[in-house]
């Protein structure tokens, strides 16, 4: 009796002791500290942890070129550094769904088509990396459901080199390829090729994150459902370039100071559907706005400050444009071939509206003359002309085909009544220079009729 008593008493310890196993946290796995700083191969570190667990890597150097081929943890702990060591592999390939890295520093040498972290799995979660790079830094293939959160990633160089690299030997920051779904927020990408470039990629959310001294910070190449939220680009050739996209949502960004390039745009939208762009701020960029080639999408309460050229419009239709402000732009706007749009109650700054009725909507309307951008599309060389009186006088005897133009029928009024100080300091500026060169030509022609007599 006491025999069997005792082999019930063993099997419940049995199978207490298998429960537990099978409902407990997953397994922490510690890296020894020592054998971490003399470059201890990370692969054989992951081979050690099993399915579920965690591995912690104490602060030292590793050896990178490894697969992940099962579900897990990898978390630096403070100073992780990871090296390719030259090799035309990743750093670091995720294969399997369900894994994370955390905290950790990763360096790809190599200039061959690879990249520090490649992901062809689901579910991978990349949070607080620092990525160095002479090739691409996160690769995203056949993959979904991904997030890409805090990261840093820079071309491995010094500033100074990498500001100075041809932006063809470089590649992009984050790119993804037939991959949907996927969350990339908060990151941080400084001197690659495209910042973040989304090509066959579906339903991708791009939200938060700060894209400087690269070619395009957001590409978004034939997309659908595309979100590009809250983002904030500078120094780029162009802050966001959307082409080929439908359904795409590009709110709440921030880009400023693309202007060092002669095709240079704070947002470049080309092939564009059914979009909404919608409280987005481009400031002091080459062209605030480019459209081209894009239909019935809604463009409304944007800010288009001190651009080169506030929007220009190339053979667009079916656009709505509502409540914009353009403030300071050199040239308002530009539009050709784009007369089928709806434009309502925007902020013209440069236009002078009369407002009969009060109601703060002029009674004129404003009509983008297309006439300088069909010059300089013939004979670029004529910008160099741009305000000057000939010019000016050329675009004010420009009337053919008026009732094509694109027209804004409802302009609002500009708030107060009065002229700000700044206005009025330019007016009398403006007056004062056309009154010296008058003055100019007037003693020109007098001096040179002296001399003939």
């Amino acid at each position: 009796m006491i025999d069997r008593l005792n082999l019930w008493r063993s099997a419940v310890i049995i199978v207490i002791a298998a429960a537990t196993a099978l409902f407990a946290e997953p397994w922490d796995i510690r890296a020894d500290a020592g054998e971490a700083g003399h470059g201890r191969s990370l692969q054989q570190l992951i081979d050690g942890t099993p399915a579920g667990g965690t591995l912690v890597l104490p602060e030292g150097e590793y050896e990178g070129t490894a697969a992940i081929r099962k579900p897990l943890t990898i978390r630096g702990t403070s100073d992780v550094r990871i090296s390719g060591g030259g090799s035309d592999k990743p750093v670091i390939a995720i294969e399997a769904s369900g894994v994370r890295l955390e905290n950790l520093q990763i360096s790809q040498m190599s200039k061959a088509e690879t990249a520090a972290v490649l992901i062809t799995a689901e579910r991978t979660v990349i949070d607080s990396l620092r990525i160095d790079t002479r090739s691409f830094g996160i690769m995203l293939r056949d993959s979904g459901h991904n997030e890409i959160v805090n990261s840093v990633i820079r071309w491995q160089a010094s500033p100074a080199k990498a500001n100075q690299a041809k932006l063809s030997d470089k590649r992009n920051g984050i790119d993804l390829f037939n991959s949907h779904d996927n969350r990339i927020y908060g990151n941080s990408i400084s001197t690659m090729n495209d910042g973040i470039y989304l090509e066959n990629s579906h339903r991708n959310t791009v939200e938060n994150n700060r894209i400087d001294h690269s070619r395009y910070g957001v590409h978004c190449m034939y997309t659908d459902g595309t979100i590009v939220r809250g983002n904030i680009g500078s120094f780029n050739v162009t802050g966001a370039m959307v082409m080929g996209v439908k359904d795409a949502i590009v709110s709440g960004n921030t880009f400023t100071k693309q202007s060092e390039n002669v095709n240079s745009q704070g947002l470049l939208l080309f092939d564009v559907q059914t979009s909404l762009i919608e409280d987005n701020k481009v400031e002091g960029n080459r062209v605030g706005f480019y459209i081209e080639q894009s239909q019935r999408n809604e463009i409304r309460h944007n800010e288009v400050l001190q651009n080169f050229v506030g929007i220009q419009l190339l053979e667009s239709e079916g656009n709505r444009f509502q409540e914009n402000r353009f403030t300071g732009n050199v040239i308002e706007s530009e539009a050709s071939e784009s007369s089928a749009n709806l434009f309502i109650s925007n902020i013209w700054d440069s236009f002078q509206g009369i407002d009969t009725d009060g109601d703060g909507v002029s009674n004129t309307a404003y009509a983008m003359n297309p006439f300088f951008q069909k010059l300089t599309s013939a004979t670029p060389a004529y910008q160099l002309f741009f305000h000057s009186p000939g010019m000016l006088f050329l675009e004010s005897m420009f009337t053919a085909g008026k009732e094509e133009w694109t027209v804004d029928k409802t302009p609002l009024m500009r708030s107060g009544d009065k002229p700000s100080a700044a206005r009025t300091q330019e007016t009398l500026t403006m007056l004062c220079a056309a009154l010296l060169l008058t003055v100019s030509s007037i003693t020109t022609i007098i001096y040179l009729g002296v001399r003939r007599k």
